[in-house]
């Protein structure tokens, strides 16, 4: 299966006003025998797919969001107004883009189980679509992320025309977007609440666990 050259924006900007206080882009979850802040897992499970490169658009605490992703490959873009909404990060982003790719994926901060081939596994999907195409997975019915849309799709974007990030973009482009089955539910868990955080860090945990009784 062939895989398309894509960048990726990752979204780390918000604050998390469901996190009851914790900023949960810097919240330590299991790797490798230790702790890694859940920004930092999903960066390095993004690089391990190969893309072009990859924007991290920082906001709220940005100077503590670069801190723990300084020693990788990534470039920066901060959104002075990310309380604004999403797209204004997505836009951010997008604007800051500046190596030759075919695709693009707009990637979130918080989707910490995601792994290196997860990534590829929608890029080699996106490769066999026509142009013009947005790939969103989806699991068991739920929509999912990242989406992956063409690279020349990104002035449309950046003009507004399309919101990659927006629940409704099926309904607003069905004639555009294909909904990609996967069968995991990695793209569509993510940690919005400290319940959603103690859940992912106990999977995580048992996980490292079976890996090394292995």
């Amino acid at each position: 299966m062939s895989t398309v050259s894509f960048s990726a924006v990752l979204l780390a900007a918000g604050s998390a006003s469901r996190m009851e206080g914790a900023f949960k882009q810097l919240l330590p979850l299991p790797r490798d025998g230790g702790a890694m802040p859940a920004v930092r897992l999903t960066a390095t499970a993004l690089l391990e797919a190969g893309p072009e490169e990859v924007i991290v658009v920082t906001g709220h605490r940005g100077r503590e969001v670069m801190a723990a992703l300084a020693d990788l490959p990534l470039a920066f873009r901060h959104n002075p107004r990310h309380a604004a909404g999403q797209m204004g990060s997505v836009v951010a982003g997008l604007a800051a883009l500046q190596r030759p790719c075919l695709a693009v994926m707009v990637c979130l901060a918080d989707m910490v189980l995601l792994e290196g081939g997860d990534y590829r596994a929608l890029a080699e999907a996106f490769a066999g679509l026509p142009r013009d195409a947005i790939l969103v997975p989806h699991h068991q019915g739920r929509r999912g992320n990242p989406v992956v849309f063409a690279a020349s799709r990104v002035p449309e974007v950046l003009s507004g025309q399309v919101n990659p990030g927006c629940r409704h973009l099926i309904e607003d482009h069905p004639q555009d977007v294909v909904c990609f089955e996967v069968g995991h539910d990695r793209c569509t868990t993510d940690i919005d609440t400290p319940d959603d955080y103690a859940r992912i860090r106990r999977r995580l945990a048992d996980a490292a666990a079976m890996a090394q009784a292995s």
